[in-house]
C-alpha cells in the first residue's frame, strides 16, 4: 500500500504533484537540487492552498495539515530511501530523465514504484535503464495539477498488470480520473493535442489569420476553453516543440514535423508565459495579456 510518496522537481508540475498527494494525506518527500527551487515550491503550495481556503473548498486546518505533509531534500538517495512510490517531474528533457530513473532505482527500495510525468517520451525506454521496468510506469498529470482532474496512466512493454492497477486505484483517491493507455509517442493526450497546436502556429505563420481571430475561432465555434496559440503559451513553446520532435522521431512522419515558426520562437528565446512573451505578451505582476508586437496587424 502506498503511504510515502517522494516527488522529483519542484517545477510547475513537480509543485502541483507534491501538492495533491500532500493534501490527500499521503506523507510528501519534495526534491530538487536547488534549495531555492524548493522554497519556491512551497511557496506556491501555500498560496493556491489559500486560493481553495477563499473558496471554501478547505480550511486553515486542511492548508496546515496539507504543509505538514511536506518535507523537503536536495540530496535523493536521502529522500527516496523509504519510498513507496517515486514520481519524477523534471525537465521534458529525455537524458535527464535517464539519469534521474538511473539513480531513482539505485536508492529506492527494490519494492518501490517509479512513475514519470512525462508528457511524451517512452515509458518503454525509460524502464529499460532500471533492474525493475515491471514497476515503472507513466504518471501524467495535467496543468494545473490541483485543478485538473486528468490523470493519463501509460503502461511501459513491461509495466506488470499489478502496478498499474495499484496506480489507478491510487490515482482515484487523489481525486483524479485515472484513464489507462499504452506505450506510443505522444500518448494519448499529446498525440491529438500537439499535431491541433501545431496547425495553428502553420495557419498563423501561412497569414490565414492572426494570433486573436485563430483562438477566437476554436473558442467560440469548438466550444475550447482557450484557443490553441494560448494554450501553447501556457504550456510553454519549448516544451511544444520537444513533444512534437518526440512524435517525429518516434513515427517518422511528416504530420508531426515542427512549424518552422515555433522553431524559430523558441531559438529566439519566445517561450510564451513562461518568458513573458510567445504569441501573446504576459506583464509582470498583472493579469494583462497582449498580442505580442510581431503578430499584431
Amino acid at each position: 500500500m502506498i503511504k510515502k510518496v517522494s516527488v522529483i522537481g519542484a517545477g510547475t508540475m513537480g509543485n502541483g504533484i507534491a501538492h495533491v498527494f500532500a493534501q490527500t494525506g499521503f506523507e510528501v518527500n519534495l526534491i530538487d537540487i536547488s534549495e531555492t527551487s524548493l522554497e519556491k515550491a512551497l511557496a506556491t503550495i501555500a498560496k493556491n492552498l489559500d486560493r481553495q481556503i477563499k473558496k471554501e473548498r478547505i480550511t486553515e486546518a486542511d492548508k496546515e495539515a496539507t504543509l505538514a505533509n511536506i518535507s523537503t531534500f536536495t540530496n535523493m538517495s536521502e529522500a527516496v530511501k523509504n519510498a513507496d512510490l517515486i514520481v519524477e517531474a523534471a525537465t521534458e528533457n529525455v537524458d535527464l530523465k535517464l539519469k534521474i530513473f538511473k539513480d531513482m532505482d539505485e536508492f529506492a527500495p527494490e519494492n518501490t514504484i517509479l512513475a514519470t510525468n512525462t508528457s511524451s517520451i517512452s515509458i518503454t525506454k525509460i524502464a529499460a535503464v532500471t533492474k525493475r521496468p515491471e514497476k515503472v510506469i507513466g504518471m501524467h498529470f495535467m496543468n494545473p495539477v490541483p485543478v485538473m482532474k486528468l490523470v493519463e496512466v501509460i503502461r511501459g512493454y513491461a509495466t506488470s498488470d499489478e502496478v498499474t492497477e495499484e496506480i489507478m486505484e491510487m490515482s482515484k483517491t487523489l481525486g483524479k480520473v485515472p484513464t489507462e493507455v499504452n506505450d506510443y509517442p505522444g500518448f494519448v493526450a499529446n498525440r491529438i493535442l500537439m499535431p491541433m497546436i501545431n496547425e495553428a502556429i502553420c495557419t498563423l505563420h501561412e497569414g490565414v489569420a492572426g494570433v486573436e481571430e485563430i483562438d477566437t475561432v476554436m473558442k467560440l465555434g469548438m466550444a475550447h476553453p482557450m484557443g490553441p496559440l494560448f494554450l501553447a503559451d501556457f504550456i510553454g513553446l519549448d516544451v511544444c516543440l520537444s513533444i512534437l520532435n518526440v512524435m517525429y522521431d518516434g513515427f517518422g512522419n511528416p504530420k508531426y514535423a515542427p512549424c518552422p515558426l515555433l522553431v524559430n520562437m523558441v531559438t529566439a528565446g519566445k517561450l510564451g508565459r513562461k518568458s513573458g512573451e510567445g504569441f501573446y505578451k504576459y506583464t509582470p505582476g498583472s493579469k494583462e495579456i497582449e498580442l505580442a508586437d510581431t503578430f499584431k496587424k
